[in-house]
């Protein structure tokens, strides 16, 4: 890095003069070897809010310390940091001194792969052969994030891999999805992978598409597109016991073809098919109605009349983005949902903090870790069922209670003038009980003069618009479906069928998928389902993070296997079935299997099979150095 050359963009001290302070103390730890300043008195405050303060709470002389003396070291250059990776002890320290708080000792090893001070790949033991590697294929279904993830994870291994892609593009949901108002919920700067270049976001929360320029940059980067086959769909594969092989059938603009592989990853995750609503009379209307998953470019609502049908997060993202500019919008909301207010959601990083970002060494992987922290295990204990707490009516316990209170006051707060609204937005379940939605001026929007929320049931659809259970006409020019996805299907829709004839959507019957650790299914030897049942992060978290630990997880596997002449493997029944028990017994302890609602996270009997129960570190170490004694292993051919 030439500092030199860079100051030249920006002045170095107005840029550390826009620095975040607690991460500005982590940089001097790193470079300095100092651990005062880990001490009072420069030790941050503690702050919860999922974009915090940069002055940290530290008082104004002792920010002006903290930047001079970043400031002088890096005056002339450069310096070689005395501290590259923390170790485990020294990094609890430095964690729980920029945050302010307590943090578990186990969280340690976890961060320092995850900001890259020690590497998360699986490793060969000895290199194998390439005429030992080239035997391998690893078909991949879909080119999203965990496509991504594991295009990566492979080739830094050698491994041959194919990725299949129906669409005519890669970056799966964020390629997909383009309604208007359409980005991320989980702060960009953990919604990203711990590898490669660092993407210079342009705020906080971005947009869809920036999300899709940074993964195509990732692509880009690591050279996966050659390994991407575009309009490209499976329609079913099934595995041959004699082959010890998926055998694939492939549907290409030149018509159906065959791929033979010695594993099978499907990487289409949970939220991938759209959930039509059907209503009496769907067939008569005349406007145009559309999926909001199924959003094309030439849409035009400007000066239209608008109905949005559903208020989950898709709603809440597209409906203040466009009610400035249609005659009218009018929300058919079923259920109302708590939102969280994020101060500086729409906020643009300042161009300082970029440049911090992008040259001050230790920078950007401690700015990463305060937003992934943020965003992360800190919830899911207001999520756990206290038996003794005397109201389960309303929250699970005296915390997710006082969570109430606040996002309660927050939505009186923004409709205090609209008593109307606050009764038909107020939720009625536990906060948190459904997916955690981010207020993008959702509330303030529902005031406005051309918006209106309907809270009767939708009775049919007629030729000009929607008819409501109370008799009320409005008419449409549009109409949005915003009802979410399939998400029991999972990879049952692509129509696997393991050993002995068994079909995952057989096996998955009754709306209830099942997978040991969410990625392995008895009988189905050498597939892996990245995103799988009971892995989607619910408390917080990102998806990224998920699609890195299963990368491991998988290339981990494929390297024991490689290198012990092990030619298929799948989950012993007996230890499947007793990791479900685990995650139902689990889940009967949080707010998700909560009798007072319904989410999509539950199938029809009640059953928890979308979101994981466990902390995210939990989950990291689970999926991190796999147990084949968990698994039923078939030896190569040249070893029977």
């Amino acid at each position: 890095m030439n500092i030199e050359i860079s100051r030249q963009h920006l002045n170095l001290s107005s840029a550390i003069a826009e620095g975040d302070i607690r991460v500005l103390l982590m940089v001097l730890v790193h470079v300095t070897g100092d651990e005062k300043w880990l001490e009072p008195p420069y030790k941050p405050k503690r702050d919860v809010r999922l974009i915090p303060d940069p002055d940290a709470g530290v008082p104004k002389e002792i920010q002006d310390e903290i930047r001079a003396a970043v400031l002088s070291l890096f005056a002339n250059g450069a310096p070689k940091p005395v501290i590259t990776d923390p170790g485990d002890e020294l990094m609890l320290r430095m964690m729980r001194a920029t945050l302010g708080e307590h943090v578990a000792p186990e969280y340690a090893p976890l961060m320092r792969e995850e900001m890259g001070f020690v590497p998360r790949d699986a490793r060969w033991r000895a290199q194998p052969s390439g005429e030992k590697l080239a035997q391998q294929q690893v078909l991949i279904v879909g080119a999203g994030v965990c496509a991504i993830a594991l295009g990566v994870t492979l080739g830094r291994l050698g491994i041959p891999y194919t990725i299949v892609e129906k669409q005519d593009e890669i970056g799966g949901t964020w390629y997909v999805n383009r309604y208007p108002g359409c980005g991320v919920d989980t702060p960009n700067h953990s919604y990203s992978f711990s590898f490669g270049a660092r993407n210079p976001w342009t705020r906080y929360f971005a947009q869809r598409q920036e999300l899709l320029d940074y993964l195509l940059n990732v692509v880009r980067e690591h050279d996966i597109r050659r390994h991407v086959r575009l309009s490209t769909e499976l329609v079913a594969s099934r595995w041959d016991e004699g082959k010890r092989r998926w055998i694939s059938t492939l549907r290409t603009a030149n018509g159906e073809e065959t791929l033979e592989s010695t594993v099978l990853v499907s990487a289409i995750g949970q939220l991938n098919d759209p959930l039509p609503a059907r209503f009496k009379g769907d067939e008569d209307f005349k406007g145009l109605k559309v999926h909001s998953a199924l959003w094309s470019d030439d849409i035009k609502l400007d000066g239209k009349h608008v109905a949005v049908i559903g208020t989950g997060a898709t709603a809440m993202q597209l409906v203040p983005s466009i009610a400035d500019r249609v005659a009218s919008v009018t929300v058919y909301q079923r259920t109302a949902q708590w939102a969280r207010p994020v101060k500086g959601y729409s906020d643009p990083i300042t161009e300082g903090a970029q440049w911090l970002l992008a040259h001050l060494p230790f920078y950007v992987q401690w700015y990463r870790f305060n937003m992934f922290w943020r965003y992360g295990d800190g919830l899911l204990p207001f999520l756990r069922k206290d038996p003794a707490w005397p109201h389960p009516d309303r929250a699970v316990n005296k915390g997710n209670d006082r969570h109430r209170q606040e996002l309660a006051d927050f939505i009186l707060s923004e409709l205090k003038d609209r008593p109307d609204l606050i009764e038909k937005c107020m939720p009625t379940y536990p906060p948190y009980g459904k997916r955690i939605l981010l207020d993008n001026n959702w509330f303030k929007t529902l005031t406005r003069p051309n918006v209106e929320l309907a809270t009767d049931r939708i009775d049919h659809f007629a030729a000009d618009g929607i008819v409501t259970a109370d008799g009320t006409s409005r008419q449409h020019d549009v109409i949005v479906i915003s009802t979410g996805f399939k998400v029991s299907e999972m990879a049952a829709r692509l129509d696997l069928t393991g050993r002995d004839g068994k079909n995952l959507k057989q096996v998955w019957e009754h709306d209830n998928p099942t997978a040991y650790l969410g990625l392995t299914v008895p009988d189905f030897p050498n597939l892996f389902l990245m995103l799988g049942p009971n892995s989607g992060p619910a408390h917080g978290g990102s998806v990224i993070f998920q699609s890195e630990c299963q990368s491991r997880y998988i290339s981990a596997c494929l390297v024991e296997m490689i290198e012990n002449d092990i030619a298929a493997i799948d989950v012993h029944p007996a230890a499947h079935d007793a990791y479900i028990r685990e995650v139902d017994a689990e889940h009967e302890q949080l707010i998700w299997t909560h009798p007072g609602m319904t989410t999509y996270y539950r199938n029809s009997r009640g059953r928890v099979f979308s979101a994981m129960p466990w902390r995210f570190v939990d989950y990291w170490k689970m999926t991190h150095d796999p147990d084949f004694a968990q698994y039923r292993t078939t030896k190569s051919r040249q070893e029977t």
